[in-house]
């Protein structure tokens, strides 16, 4: 169940794999959390153990993300994929230092990544302000968009329009009624997965994001400060990151904020006016652009940082795969291959333990 960007991902690797494929959503494919992501494909550097089953997840999915694309033009074509590279900003000494690190590190996987002094990284984005240390160029990131790629991936699977409000092993039972049977049910429904797996797995961070008009003079990679991946991950507060992404035709993407246990679907101006004057304390030109439009979306997160990928904790034949955060664009495809290699009885490629659901499960 779920046509987000993780449901579609687990149905292709399904049809892939010779298997009929029914797909519920109540809504519209691509929609939710994949409709407000920033859809940047990034790897991920590993400081400590955690971070490297990250490092591990997110590298094999780049690997997949490149294969795909590789099969068509028409692939590249309708994601809107543009390799744009990141730049991880440092403001000063102290995260130009960071940004060494993670250099080093990235670059003993064989990863390309370049340090760029300030004088470097005004030549490169002059619309940044002045006095920025530096930034960590890592070339080989890029963006698509992942509504279009949701729906593009379950070409081959039934859609099926509707609620689900019961799963047992047996399948599943819809609001209007309908009981549905198959072989294996897949958890995949973002933050809606809660209903059906332990109390407090998932938590919703809810983020806001905007987009300008077209530029003259747009920016040319994704942008983000350094402190953004440990502001991911902090579950006392609410916070927010210089995020930019360019668009085709010179859009700015804007991000990114995180609300802890928010799931409303409404704009916070709050939040989102305290997003945009820390965007525009690194880009200074952006209060002078206009907004095409602002909206907000809900992070499907888990409880301690790592995914749920594998066997539902207590129903037999119900398998999950949910609690991404902001990584679930990125680590889609790796995590549908896992799942499948784990409910099909093959030898999975990843160390599947760090994501077991059953983790959850309060002795």
């Amino acid at each position: 169940m779920g046509g987000g960007i993780l449901g579609a991902a687990c149905a292709r690797e399904y049809l892939r794999q010779g298997l009929s494929v029914a797909v519920i959503e109540r809504g519209a494919v691509g929609a939710g959390a994949t409709a407000a992501s920033m859809g940047h494909l990034l790897r991920v550097d590993a400081e400590g153990a955690a971070d490297q089953h990250e490092y591990q997840l997110s590298h094999r999915s780049m690997q997949l993300w490149q294969a795909w694309l590789d099969e068509s033009r028409d692939h590249v074509e309708a994601a809107e994929h543009q390799r744009c590279g990141t730049l991880w900003i440092a403001a000063d000494e102290e995260e130009m230092a960071a940004a060494a690190r993670k250099q080093a590190w990235l670059r003993a996987q064989g990863h390309a990544a370049e340090l760029l002094d300030a004088q470097q990284l005004a030549r490169t984005e002059p619309l940044l302000r002045s006095g920025l240390a530096g930034a960590l160029r890592v070339p080989d990131d890029s963006r698509v968009y992942p509504p279009r790629i949701a729906a593009r991936w379950l070409d081959g699977a039934h859609l099926i329009h509707g609620e689900v409000t019961h799963i047992d092993s047996l399948g599943l039972q819809l609001a209007d009624g309908r009981r549905l049977w198959g072989a294996l049910t897949v958890l995949c429904g973002g933050l809606s997965s809660q209903l059906f797996l332990p109390a407090g797995s998932l938590v919703p961070k809810k983020g806001q994001l905007a987009i300008t008009q077209r530029q003259p003079h747009a920016v040319r990679h994704q942008l983000v400060e350094l402190g953004y991946l440990k502001n991911a991950h902090r579950t006392d507060i609410d916070t927010v990151s210089f995020n930019v992404q360019p668009r085709p035709g010179g859009q700015l993407l804007i991000g990114s904020s995180r609300q802890l246990h928010r799931d409303d679907a409404g704009l916070d101006m709050r939040m989102l006016s305290r997003m945009l004057a820390h965007a525009t304390a690194f880009i200074p030109s952006l209060k002078d652009m206009s907004l095409l439009r602002c909206w907000s979306g809900i992070r499907p997160a888990s409880a301690d940082g790592q995914p749920l990928i594998g066997a539902h904790p207590t129903l037999p034949r119900v398998w999950t795969a949910c609690g991404h955060e902001g990584l679930g664009i990125t680590t889609s495809l790796a995590s549908a291959e896992l799942l499948a290699q784990l409910s099909l009885g093959q030898a999975p490629l990843l160390d599947p333990a760090p994501y077991r659901p059953q983790r959850f499960i309060k002795p």
